[in-house]
């Protein structure tokens, strides 16, 4: 049975040594789903958002989200990435905006938590810059897809 990593022999939150790991290719990547209503989708299709360009702000902020992971989830690891990735796609017919983020580095410790990080704080940007127009937007289905690296090597979510 697995044991959670960042709680020590007395129950207690620790950061994990990573000290003794192999440095390796690490890389993962995340997704999430941000639905709205046809006005909200009809703006971003035309480009007449009034705020400008909302996918490449929104692309910023979670490269910049998964930059200061570390700062935001108490026990990770400060990482140096070599690479931090963010694509949006519009999928009108759901209604929808589809985020996928990837994240990689040559180091001790995986980068999921900065690839759900990149992929949150995209569609929270995405909810801010478009709630004048729908409030009522929904953020869905935040998960990592993929992981290469580590002791656990290459696993890919279903």
């Amino acid at each position: 049975m697995s044991e959670f990593s960042h709680v020590n022999q007395n129950g207690e939150a620790n950061m994990v040594d990573v000290s003794g790991k192999t440095t390796t290719v690490r890389e993962a990547r995340a997704e999430a789903f941000i639905y709205m209503n046809s006005e909200a989708i009809s703006l971003i299709e035309r480009g007449d958002h009034h705020k400008g360009d909302i996918f490449g702000v929104s692309r910023i902020a979670g490269i910049m989200g998964a930059k200061k992971t570390s700062d935001l989830i108490p026990l990770c690891h400060p990482l140096m990435l070599s690479k931090v990735g963010v694509e949006l796609e519009l999928q009108a017919d759901q209604q929808r905006v589809r985020i996928e983020t990837l994240c990689k580095l040559e180091g001790k410790t995986g980068v999921e938590m900065e690839a759900l990080t990149a992929a949150s704080i995209t569609a929270l940007t995405l909810f801010d810059m478009c709630k004048a127009v729908d409030p009522s937007m929904r953020i869905e289905g935040i998960k990592v897809l993929e992981k290469v690296g580590g002791k656990t090597g290459h696993w890919v979510g279903e």
